[in-house]
């Protein structure tokens, strides 16, 4: 009777855990800041050394323009194409954000600042905050990370099954311009989710709410789906993106975000297998080495190429000046 009753404790724990959804941080600028002392600004965290994809040929100061990361003045402002001046570009920027100490919320912190320069012509535009490189899903940490976790928290969740909420923690100043966020999920589908209008004064919790999650089970179309070997769901930051529309003014749109965070389902309940799977077959660490790999060879190349263009306009300021 004694281990009757322990088993049903742990099946109502696992029930419970299945039909409770999560919330985890997506990305929180807080964290993003520069390292004191960092003469490019990098944050030591989100790190990444493109250097190796170079060759020979490039000097050390070449290389380390090679060294980037996710801090918060690394982040691109990039207007749509009928936007894109070189005026209402060069106005258009991120920058770190300190939060006052005596601050009802965040006091403090250092959030991410937007600014981006819409024109002043009545048509529709946008601007996307992106990251400076596109946030990998499969990035190890060190040589001994097998889950390839270095951006998780950092713009990459993972084990992600149903959706609930996506929150966004933004700072209004009155601005009738709407607020989206991109994401990818691990099949490469790209989604663009409206969160709300920025027509507020203050931090407000924009949020998006699934309108076909269902929170009682018993109302649930329940179904079987194969487990293992299938790649684990995750949901990646892609960027933000503020509209324009062609009835609101132009010219400065100013906001600032905290952090955005996800409420799901467990896509894979963890740790109810009798059986190490992968310790066993190892299918999935191939794939996620396979797609490690490709990523690192696409970021790379794109890194490379982007370091040199920085040194190149360094060189045509020089010569100007």
């Amino acid at each position: 009777m004694k281990r009757f009753g322990i088993l049903l404790i742990i099946m109502l724990i696992a029930v419970s855990f299945s039909v409770s959804a999560v919330e985890s941080v997506l990305i929180d600028f807080s964290t993003l800041t520069a390292d004191d002392g960092d003469e490019y600004h990098n944050n030591s965290a989100t790190t990444v050394d493109f250097s190796g994809k170079a060759g020979v040929g490039y000097t050390d100061e070449e290389k380390k323009l090679m060294v980037t990361s996710l801090a918060i003045e690394k982040w691109a402002v990039v207007l749509n194409s009928s936007a894109r001046t070189v005026i209402n570009q060069k106005l258009s920027y991120t920058m770190e954000a300190p939060v006052k100490a005596d601050a009802i919320k965040y006091g403090g912190d250092t959030v991410m600042g937007i600014r981006v320069h819409f024109p002043e012509d009545p048509f529709n535009a946008y601007a996307i905050i992106e990251p400076p490189f596109k946030i990998p899903a499969y990035m190890q940490k060190d040589e001994n990370d097998a889950t390839g976790s270095k951006f998780n928290g950092y713009g990459v969740v993972k084990n992600v099954g149903a959706i609930k909420n996506i929150n966004v923690n933004v700072y209004g100043s009155n601005f009738t311009n709407g607020l989206g966020i991109i994401l990818k999920d691990q099949d490469g589908r790209e989604r663009n989710v409206f969160l709300g209008y920025l027509d507020f004064k203050g931090w407000r919790d924009l949020g998006w709410k699934n309108p076909a999650y269902i929170d009682d089970v018993r109302n649930r179309e329940l179904t079987k789906f194969p487990l293992y070997p299938r790649t684990t769901p995750m949901r990646q930051l892609l960027g933000f993106i503020i509209y324009k529309d062609a009835a609101q003014d132009g010219g400065d749109i100013i906001t600032y975000i905290k952090d955005v965070k996800l409420t799901y389902d467990f896509a894979i309940l963890p740790g109810v297998d009798d059986i190490d799977n992968e310790a066993l077959w190892g299918i999935l660490g191939k794939r996620e080495e396979a797609r490690r790999t490709s990523e690192w060879n696409r970021l790379g190349e794109m890194q490379v190429l982007r370091a040199l263009e920085e040194k190149l306009l360094h060189r045509e300021e020089t010569v100007d000046e």
